[in-house]
């Protein structure tokens, strides 16, 4: 064998081994690399109290805590009796609860890339208690023509994320799955 064949042979057997390390999708879902992979992926961490979902998502998109600072959190877990316009006040325990987990996982305490986007876009001092109302999310919405929104029956404002974003609850805001519905996948 001459040296060419043998570094041919070699760099071929190597070849051969690498591509096999890397198409290394097999389907298992329950492994850890493909689990931190997808929460990577996440916009924001997904809602995972399942009080927190049965008594904020009774009434609403039960908001990932990501989306807004501890801060803003508090503020409205303490002005329940007047949760925009409605009295959403929870037993003392269930709001403590509630509380600790949404300031655990607030904007502020997250290493999600689109909470930490929020936060740099916020001022220190500011308390925004409307998502919708972030300087952030008004720039990321701000292309969207009305009669998507408040004219269309099937989203009616901002606030029903899960209209459009389809994968709110699990923490996905990715603009290439946006589907308005009546309108189909939006394209800006």
């Amino acid at each position: 064998m001459t040296m060419k064949t043998v570094t041919l042979s070699l760099i071929i057997t190597l070849s051969l081994l690498a591509s096999g390390c890397m198409a290394d999708d097999d389907g298992d879902e329950g492994n850890e690399n493909n689990w931190r992979f997808m929460q990577k992926q996440r916009d924001v961490a997904a809602v995972n109290n399942l009080q927190y979902q049965e008594e904020c998502g009774s009434c609403h998109l039960a908001y990932p805590p990501g989306l807004l600072p501890g801060r803003s959190w508090k503020k409205i877990m303490t002005h329940l009796d007047q949760h925009f316009d409605d009295n959403a006040e929870l037993e003392a325990g269930v709001q403590k609860q509630l509380t600790e987990y949404l300031l655990l996982h607030s904007a502020d305490n997250s290493d999600y890339r689109r909470s930490g986007r929020i936060m740099r876009s916020l001022n220190e001092n500011e308390v925004p208690i409307r998502i919708t109302e972030l300087v952030y999310f008004k720039h990321q919405h701000n292309e969207i023509p009305q009669r998507m929104i408040r004219g269309n029956d099937k989203v009616g404002s901002l606030s029903n994320c899960n209209a459009c974003h389809r994968r709110a609850e699990q923490g996905f805001f990715n603009e290439r799955e946006i589907n308005i519905p009546g309108f189909g996948a939006w394209d800006d």
